[in-house]
């Protein structure tokens, strides 16, 4: 069977959330969440910062097992700690996932990206890889945060003529992280969107409010 990651919504040049699994030298297990970006129909990179063990085992082992899933659990439970051993399966793929797909390394670069809000000395890799299988066992679309942080910035654009100063502040700084990720990984729909909300935030006038939050920043750090 062809391998085309379109067929789990996965399209060139958009960075999806996923749970990557590895396997240490000594044979122990490791599931972690990490966003990768599909670069062709059977292609990925993903991009994490040294020190972390799903990196270790990825440059140790030379593979990895990169799993679709809408399951806020496995999200949950592979940020804060690793999943149990009884959530694998032997082929390393995690147990009644929607989808998962292998991937073979192709190539490691050292990379660190001066526009990452991550403000760290620590180097990260970026990891070109290569799909080898992939199956499919439920019709699902791969998990893209754009839709999501889209929908949450038009809830707080409904409201922000409703609060006060403070809570203006508030959602304009949700604004800008949500404008920031969804330039980043969204499709060109909803980078027009948030676009959209910006010229009717600044019909508004409520971007003011960002100015002077600006402005008495850097008041307060000369000082």
């Amino acid at each position: 069977m062809e391998i085309n990651l379109s067929s789990v919504g996965m399209e060139k040049g958009r960075q999806y959330e996923t749970v990557i699994t590895t396997l240490s030298p000594e044979g122990k297990r490791n599931a972690a969440p990490i966003g990768v970006i599909c670069t062709g129909k059977d292609s990925i990179i993903c991009r994490i910062f040294k020190g972390s063990t799903t990196l270790e085992n990825i440059i140790s082992q030379k593979e990895f097992t990169v799993n679709i899933t809408e399951n806020p659990q496995l999200f949950t439970l592979s940020t804060i700690d690793n999943l149990p051993e009884t959530y694998f399966d032997e082929n390393n793929s995690i147990k009644n996932i929607e989808s998962y797909f292998k991937c073979e390394v192709t190539d490691l670069i050292e990379a660190v990206k001066r526009s990452d809000p991550i403000k760290s000395d620590s180097k990260a890799i970026v990891i070109k890889a290569k799909v080898t299988s992939h199956v499919i066992n439920k019709n699902i679309k791969a998990i893209n945060r754009a839709m999501g942080l889209l929908i949450e910035t038009l809830v707080n654009f409904t409201r922000i003529d409703m609060v006060d100063e403070k809570q203006q502040e508030y959602y304009l700084g949700r604004f800008r992280e949500a404008k920031r990720v969804i330039n980043k990984v969204g499709s060109k729909e909803e980078q027009k969107a948030i676009h959209e909300i910006k010229k009717e935030l600044i019909k508004k006038r409520v971007f003011t409010l960002i100015f002077n939050y600006i402005n008495k920043f850097k008041v307060y750090t000369v000082k």
